[in-house]
């Protein structure tokens, strides 16, 4: 097996932002600049860990690794206009830099960029790999716009918030997964239970993440911290808030929503966290949700040791603080 270290090396030395600069420039531009905004690479990494994982042949995966890769970011684009966001890690963001218009396309030009990619990979194995990768993309799309009717709800449930992140965030790690194991030659059996585990620590990844847009650094985030405050987005955080508030303190915090003044809206909701100890309550789900993505994975019938890359993973999506 190789180290990831040794993998997270071989991918980045397949892939490079150079691939496109082509024409029109106005199309590819655009990409070239979200590709090369630094990221953790953490999806086209599962998939490579988890061919070898299976003893498959890592270069036979590169291509389905890069199409995770293409696929994360084209969200990421259409993400951060719907958000009207201005930064991403830290870096101006696609619309903000090229326009609207740009960010639109390039976005779609990444989509059809990670089937491109995806197509290079082993041809017996093709109607499977678009099989669960078509799944993952409708369930991507269709997270999106749960999470955008939410913002104006404010009855949204923990189970409809968990079926949004599984649907616009975890899918795409349990896909990418899935597919290095096919590729690897897993049985279908093993294929599901890594999904499994992919989905649950995908679910803890994102509450872990939103966690940090309340309570993270600036600087490590890369993004302003308490942007889901600002935008009313209903976070396991806001959720449980909202659940859990008193009459008075429900009150107050729908004033919030309302407030004009960004630096106080934080400062106030942040307030009402810490009063029902909101932060621990999304950790320790977190937390639950991890533990069972370790018992999915502890489950599939190889020996642990060819396990030890996947368990590390899992580890460094759980410690992150950025």
């Amino acid at each position: 097996m190789l180290s990831i270290k040794e993998l997270a090396a071989r991918y980045n030395n397949s892939f490079s932002v150079a691939d496109f600069r082509l024409q029109p420039t106005g199309l590819y531009q655009p990409m070239e600049h979200i590709m090369a905004i630094p990221g953790k690479r953490i999806r086209p990494l599962l998939l490579l860990i988890a061919c070898d994982t299976f003893g498959g042949e890592v270069q036979q995966a590169m291509g389905a690794a890069h199409a995770m890769e293409l696929f994360h970011n084209f969200s990421l684009v259409h993400d951060d206009i719907m958000d009207d966001a201005t930064l991403r890690r830290g870096i101006t963001t696609v619309h903000e830099k090229f326009g609207l218009n740009a960010g639109v396309l390039s976005g779609d030009a990444l989509f059809a960029y990670a089937y491109k990619y995806l197509a290079e990979s082993p041809e017996a194995l093709l109607p499977s790999l678009f099989r669960v990768f078509t799944k993952a993309a409708i369930e991507i799309l269709e997270g999106q716009q749960m999470d955008m009717d939410f913002e104006q709800r404010l009855d949204v449930t923990v189970d409809e918030y968990l079926k949004m992140i599984g649907y616009k965030t975890s899918v795409l790690l349990a896909c990418s997964l899935q597919t290095g194991a096919i590729i690897g030659g897993a049985s279908e059996a093993d294929q599901a239970r890594l999904y499994d585990f992919g989905l649950k620590l995908g679910l803890s990844f994102q509450i872990k993440d939103d966690w940090l847009d309340t309570f993270g650094d600036n600087e490590k985030v890369g993004k302003k911290v308490g942007g889901d405050i600002i935008q009313n987005k209903k976070t396991l955080l806001l959720i449980t808030l909202l659940l859990e508030a008193g009459a008075d303190d429900r009150a107050e915090l729908l004033k919030l929503f309302a407030e004009e003044d960004e630096a106080k809206k934080v400062t106030g909701v942040k307030a009402l966290y810490a009063k029902y100890q909101i932060s621990e309550k999304a950790l320790a789900k977190a937390d639950a949700l991890y533990n069972e993505a370790l018992q999915s994975l502890a489950d599939i019938s190889i020996p642990d040791d060819r396990k030890a890359n996947l368990y590390t993973m899992a580890q460094m999506i759980r410690d992150r603080d950025f």
